[in-house]
């Protein structure tokens, strides 16, 4: 079995962007995505608009063309399908890294279908994978979704949206539009500062005329088949319900992370350890790119401020 330079775990678009870069460097290497090319863009909802402009999510200056200022899920898909194909990148699809174990200099990778070994290795695996779950009795019943798709799905239906987020906010706004009879839930005192500022005045003003009811300072204490048990700054409450859709964030998959040797952070944050001019970990030859680096702060690292990790790891093998 041949050893090769590097091996990228992760084909979303900053692990397109590692694999493109060890292609100028000469590098030997292999892209493990365990879904379809962009796994986690091809899971986000289907009428999903980028915060990001265009430019913005371009890697490896290539163009990025979309028909508003503000490129949909269907637009970046293609453009990264693109890349890959028109750049005939070494990537391994449906191909899910099961176990990583350092055998003295190097790197034995255990997958689904077969065993590599590789000099270095790149974790750019995201964190969409993992979502934070409410840890309510009931969260386990078909009714609840911590992923939302399409709203068509939920027209005429009782659906209340748990979170405060862009996620949650745009899936409120789809499935009203559709039609659903929606509730929001929200634990702070207000929708989140950080959606999307084309979105946040719309959802406040189907708040303010009645159209979608918001609960805040409130959360879900138990889920029903029918209903749903609410505690607010006015009590108790149970609401008729058929779906939940509990969109409350995801997380990155620490234990991956950790059985390789990497080290976590013990506060809140969950930090990574990486040396952020090298982006290798306290594990040599182990690097991190894209906004697994966040840790916890999912919000911290996007496509547009960590494709320029790619150039700095790349170059770092190659010297």
């Amino acid at each position: 079995m041949d050893t090769l330079d590097v091996i990228i775990i992760g084909g979303g678009p900053i692990g397109i962007a590692c694999g493109l870069e060890a292609q100028k460097k000469g590098l030997s290497y292999i892209i493990l995505e365990k879904g379809p090319i962009v796994n986690s863009l091809f899971n986000y909802p289907v009428n999903m608009q980028f915060f990001s402009s265009s430019e913005r999510l371009e890697i490896d200056d290539i163009p990025f063309i979309s028909k508003e200022a503000k490129p949909k899920r269907d637009e970046a898909l293609e453009y990264y399908r693109r890349i890959v194909t028109s750049n005939n990148l070494n990537i391994h699809l449906f191909e899910k890294v099961e176990a990583v174990k350092k055998t003295n200099s190097n790197f034995l990778i255990d997958t689904t279908k077969r065993s590599y070994t590789s000099k270095n290795l790149v974790v750019a695996t995201g964190f969409y994978d993992l979502p934070n779950l409410l840890n309510v009795p009931g969260e386990d019943l078909p009714k609840v979704a911590h992923y939302y798709k399409d709203p068509h799905f939920y027209a005429g239906q009782k659906v209340a949206v748990v979170g405060a987020s862009n996620s949650a906010i745009d899936a409120a706004l789809e499935c009203w539009r559709k039609g659903a009879e929606v509730t929001l839930i929200i634990r702070g005192k207000e929708v989140g500062q950080r959606v999307k500022y084309w979105v946040r005045p719309d959802i406040i003003n189907r708040i303010e005329e009645g159209s979608i009811t918001a609960y805040y300072q409130s959360n879900i204490t138990e889920i029903k088949p029918q209903e749903i048990h609410i505690t607010t700054p006015k009590g108790k409450k149970i609401l008729q319900n058929d779906f939940v859709l509990a969109l409350t964030g995801y997380r990155p998959n620490f234990d991956f992370l950790t059985a390789m040797g990497i080290e976590i952070s013990n506060d809140e944050k969950k930090l990574p350890n990486y040396n952020p001019d090298t982006m290798e970990t306290n594990v040599n030859g182990l690097y991190l790119a894209g906004v697994i680096c966040g840790g916890m702060e999912t919000h911290k690292w996007f496509i547009e401020n960590s494709r320029v990790h790619a150039k700095i790891i790349m170059q770092q093998i190659a010297n």
